[in-house]
């Protein structure tokens, strides 16, 4: 079973909901999916304009088929996952989102 797209189509949208329109040469939130989680992600231009923008891990959503749950995991300052104990696996992603979102814990945005 793979992830729901109804969940994957609302991530997308929150993602592009977090910076204004007008501010997308700036600064960007992004969605990279996998087969079983979706990686939460800020990107930037190059500072000097030439080359890649920069990816910037915030969170990772990772889904269980066989519950249908959703969990949030943080990224640690070696670029490694580690599940986040603080809001329980839901099958709601919207409130994992919403959560990510607040910036009540500064562990995603800083």
């Amino acid at each position: 079973m793979t992830m729901p797209e109804t969940d994957l189509l609302r991530i997308g949208r929150w993602c592009r909901a977090q910076v204004p329109e007008h501010l997308w040469d700036q600064v960007r939130v992004e969605a990279e999916i996998a087969d079983r989680h979706v990686t939460i992600i800020e990107t930037r231009p190059p500072w000097d304009g030439k080359g890649d923008w920069t990816r910037f891990p915030v969170a990772r959503l990772r889904y269980t088929a066989t519950t249908g749950h959703w969990s949030i995991y943080w990224r640690d300052r070696n670029l490694k996952f580690h599940e986040y104990k603080r809001k329980r696996p839901t099958k709601n992603v919207q409130g994992l989102l919403d959560h990510i979102g607040s910036h009540e814990d500064p562990i995603f945005w800083g």
